[in-house]
């Protein structure tokens, strides 16, 4: 016999109409030991929803996307993995899609998907020129994850970029180095996260009376381990001296590594390495890898929060949200030498 609400009401001491609230009409009203209790039960009587009825009542399917660039790139499959969990907690499912880094695709894609029954979405796009809102349908809800859009026409969760690129080049500065390369550096700053890093390492070095060299700063085409270790291993085959690496993602940093190891190069002795991200992987490298740390788990909660509260209110008129998520420097092995 099929299990119903009521069931999973009556095992969790609720009403029917709460049971109905935590999975997804008014969600981000219950209080968190209710919706506890409330899953508990679900998941204890393997209760599954009947979407397609709702959907039909509520013209809500319970479901929200993911759009992401580079989903092979850890950061990205961790931070996929904390937006399921957050979106879980409050009733939502996520179709989770890759993206390629053109102008629209994002939106266009998501919105696509919206006939294919997404209440929302949340998009973290490759560079800004992938948010052309106006592609968007109006009433389709959405938020910006990644860099700061310099128009407040959007919700938005956005990373200290900036603050974190400048604790990591402060850092080395500290120990010593002066000869820093950017590894992902985008040097016209066009491109969202990379631009916002790129300035803030040019910055820090112009307040230390450090001239810039063009040739530390190191482009990428991608933010993987693989293009890291093959752009900086042409750096050095061309002769390029350095005491460190500021990369700009920790899967480039990894390629660094290896870069170096294959060059004959120390770490952290002859150059120290900081990644950016704070993926789990770092912490298992070979040295283990200095890092700007992202808290992960607060963007997503930030990200879907968002999202839920225009779910709820979808006749309100809500002004934009701005949150930022700051960083921190996690100094391990790859930085510091020895002595």
């Amino acid at each position: 016999m099929a299990v119903t609400m009521a069931d999973v009401a009556r095992r969790a001491g609720v009403s029917p109409k709460t049971v109905s609230n935590v999975l997804g009409d008014r969600y981000p009203y219950i209080r968190p030991e209710t919706r506890s209790r409330v899953l508990a039960a679900v998941e204890e009587l393997g209760y599954r929803l009947n979407t397609s009825a709702r959907a039909l009542r509520t013209n809500r399917t319970g479901v929200i996307g993911l759009a992401l660039p580079e989903m092979r790139a850890p950061y990205f499959a961790e931070l996929a993995d904390e937006v399921s969990r957050a979106a879980r907690e409050v009733g939502l499912r996520v179709v989770v899609e890759n993206i390629e880094p053109e102008p629209h695709v994002a939106v266009d894609h998501m919105a696509f998907a919206r006939t294919q029954g997404l209440d929302g979405a949340l998009i973290a796009p490759a560079t800004r020129a992938d948010v052309a809102l106006e592609s968007a349908p109006a009433g389709f809800p959405l938020v910006v994850l990644g860099d700061r859009r310099l128009e407040d026409d959007v919700d938005q969760v956005f990373l200290a970029n900036a603050q974190g690129a400048r604790l990591a080049v402060e850092h080395l500065l500290a120990i010593g180095r002066t000869r820093i390369a950017l590894l992902g550096a985008d040097p016209d700053q066009l491109i969202g996260n990379a631009a916002e890093r790129t300035a803030a390492y040019r910055a820090v070095l112009d307040e230390h009376g450090l001239a810039e060299d063009p040739t530390l700063l190191i482009a990428c085409p991608g933010w993987t381990s693989a293009a890291g270790a093959e752009a900086l291993a042409q750096a050095l085959h061309a002769g390029l001296q350095l005491d460190a690496v500021l990369a700009l993602t920790d899967s480039l940093a990894l390629g660094a590594l290896w870069a170096l190891d294959q060059a004959g190069l120390g770490v952290p002795d002859e150059v120290s390495v900081i990644g950016f991200d704070g993926i789990d992987d770092g912490r298992f490298s070979v040295p283990a890898l200095s890092t700007v740390a992202v808290d992960r788990h607060r963007t997503a909660r930030a990200a879907v929060d968002l999202l839920a509260r225009r779910l709820a209110q979808p006749d309100a008129d809500l002004p934009p949200a701005a949150i930022e998520i700051e960083t921190e420097l996690i100094v391990r092995d790859s930085s510091v030498p020895r002595g």
